[in-house]
């Protein structure tokens, strides 16, 4: 294998084992763990330290990855086009309702959304492709917190700010989760005012082609806050006619299904 190769698998491993590790590793441990002389791995840290991808959170006590990694990877995942079946689903979803609807996945501490078929009243929920919201505040991104690994979630949640919200967000970590709760056992999640004000909308999550994604259906809340259960059972049913009636219940994690 060529030595370019060869450095660039080195350098995914390492990537790996921080992953799992969560926590810094000095030279000798990284020697240790892949068995490669002390030159070599000296010479991969110091070269993705002075890249800025590796740091020393303190004094000689080892390397860990920089947030670098984690803008790039949102970056990347930004221009990420939505599965064809899902964005054929939110151009239905919109069509059904007459309001804006998108598809949305996780970026970092935000939900960007990936599809987005726009109402064509002249009063809407105004959204665009690539368009990103607090994933702690809003009904996208709590829909894609609610299936992530309990580490996962609050290691994003507590990298949340509440400086910027709309009027009716949560104001504290306590009610994000509470939210969160409420929305596996009502089996959808509601934002009123939570992010823009007079704006609102449900969404769920779904998960398609192995990737969780949240389904949203939002508009003003003049025309939708009565209408939020009925649009989270229609969302329900779109996702049911889509990908099969026990789609839901087979991919999703502690969410009550609407039947």
């Amino acid at each position: 294998m060529p030595a370019t190769v060869r450095q660039v698998e080195n350098a995914l491993a390492l990537l790996e084992f921080f992953a799992a590790r969560k926590r810094p590793a000095t030279l000798a441990d990284v020697a240790g763990h892949f068995g490669w002389p002390r030159s070599s791995t000296f010479n991969l840290l110091a070269t993705l330290a002075e890249g800025g991808w590796l740091y020393e959170p303190r004094a000689r006590g080892g390397y860990y990855p920089t947030p670098r990694w984690q803008a790039l990877a949102g970056e990347i995942a930004e221009g990420e086009p939505a599965p064809e079946r899902l964005a054929a689903l939110v151009r239905r979803i919109s069509a059904q309702t007459g309001e804006t609807a998108w598809a949305s996945a996780p970026s970092g501490q935000h939900a960007v959304f990936l599809e987005v078929a726009e109402s064509e009243a002249g009063i809407r929920y105004a959204a665009r492709q690539g368009a990103r919201v607090p994933i702690h505040l809003t009904a996208s991104g709590q829909a894609l917190l609610s299936q992530m690994p309990e580490r996962d979630r609050e290691a994003i949640l507590r990298k949340a700010g509440f400086e910027v919200r709309g009027p009716a967000a949560a104001r504290d970590l306590a009610e994000v989760r509470a939210q969160i709760a409420a929305g596996r056992a009502r089996g959808w999640f509601r934002s009123a005012s939570y992010w823009s004000a007079d704006l609102g909308g449900v969404s769920i999550p779904v998960a398609v082609e192995g990737r969780v994604f949240s389904l949203t259906v939002a508009g003003p809340l003049f025309r939708v806050a009565e209408k939020e259960e009925a649009h989270a059972r229609l969302l329900h049913r779109a996702v049911a006619e889509a990908f099969g009636a026990d789609h839901a219940a087979r991919t999703l994690t502690a969410m009550h299904v609407l039947t």
